[in-house]
C-alpha cells in the first residue's frame, strides 16, 4: 500500500488530518493504526484504558458518568490542541476520535443537570480545536459490535450491554446524518477485516485518498462482488 501512496505527485492532495470514528467495537482504532502506518504518520489515540473512571462507569453508569466524560473531554482536547495547522511535521495525522463524539456520549449518559455542567466545560475547552480534513465513519449492527467486544476481551468492556450499544449506535447515526464540518466517508464495516484483509483495506485507502468533499458511502464487500 505504501507504493500506492508514493504514486501521488506530492503530499498536498492528502487529507492532512484524518479521523476514524464509530461506536465501541466497530474497529476504529485498528483501522486508524493501519492507516497511520500506511501514511508513515503519528497518531492521536483516545487511550480509554487511561481513564480511571471507565470501569466504574460500565459497572454502574449513573455513579460515574460525569467524571468519565470529563476525563475523556480533557484528555482529547489536550491532544488536539497540540495539533496545530502551522506545525505539521507529518503530511498526515490520524486520530481514532472526533471531539464532537465526546458530546455525543455525554448526551447518552448524563442527566440534564450533569449535561448542563458538561456543556459549559466543553464550550471552553473546545475553542480553536482544529477540524479534520476527512472523517471515516464505520458502521456495524449491534450484534456484530457485541461479538467483537467479547472476542477482544478488554476488562472494562465486559459490562457493555446491548441496550447501551443500541442507544450509542442510534446517537452516532443521528449525529452523522447532519454532520457537515468535514468531508465524510461512511463505511459498512459489518463483514470486513481491515486488520488482516489487504484487499479490503487497499480499496478503502484508495477511497480515502479520493475523497475531497461531500458525503460518500463505501461498502468494500459489495464492490468486490461487482468486480468478480
Amino acid at each position: 500500500m505504501k507504493q500506492a501512496i508514493d504514486q501521488l505527485p506530492d503530499a498536498s492532495p492528502w487529507p492532512g488530518f484524518v479521523v476514524v470514528e464509530g461506536p465501541i467495537g466497530v474497529g476504529k482504532t485498528t483501522l486508524a493504526k493501519r492507516m497511520a502506518k500506511s501514511f508513515d504518520s503519528n497518531m492521536l489515540l483516545e487511550a480509554a484504558e487511561e481513564n480511571p473512571f471507565l470501569e466504574k462507569f460500565y459497572e454502574n453508569p449513573r455513579s460515574a458518568a460525569l467524571p468519565t466524560q470529563l476525563h475523556f473531554l480533557m484528555q482529547r482536547t489536550r491532544q488536539l490542541k497540540m495539533l496545530k495547522q502551522d506545525d505539521m511535521f507529518d503530511p498526515v495525522r490520524v486520530a481514532d476520535f472526533l471531539i464532537q463524539k465526546d458530546r455525543l456520549f455525554a448526551e447518552v449518559t448524563l442527566d440534564s443537570d450533569e449535561l448542563d455542567l458538561y456543556e459549559q466545560v466543553y464550550s471552553n475547552l473546545t475553542l480553536d480545536i482544529r477540524r479534520p480534513d476527512l472523517v471515516v465513519y464505520l458502521q456495524a449492527p449491534v450484534e456484530v459490535l457485541l461479538e467483537r467486544i467479547n472476542r477482544r476481551g478488554i476488562k472494562h468492556e465486559k459490562w457493555v450491554e446491548a441496550g447501551y450499544l443500541e442507544r450509542l449506535s442510534d446517537a452516532y447515526i443521528r449525529f452523522f446524518y447532519q454532520y457537515n464540518d468535514a468531508p465524510l466517508l461512511i463505511v459498512n464495516a459489518a463483514d470486513i477485516d481491515f486488520a488482516h484483509n489487504d484487499e479490503e483495506y487497499e480499496l478503502l485507502l484508495e477511497q480515502v485518498l479520493e475523497t475531497r468533499s461531500g458525503r460518500h458511502y463505501f461498502n468494500p464487500v459489495a464492490l468486490q462482488e461487482l468486480m468478480v
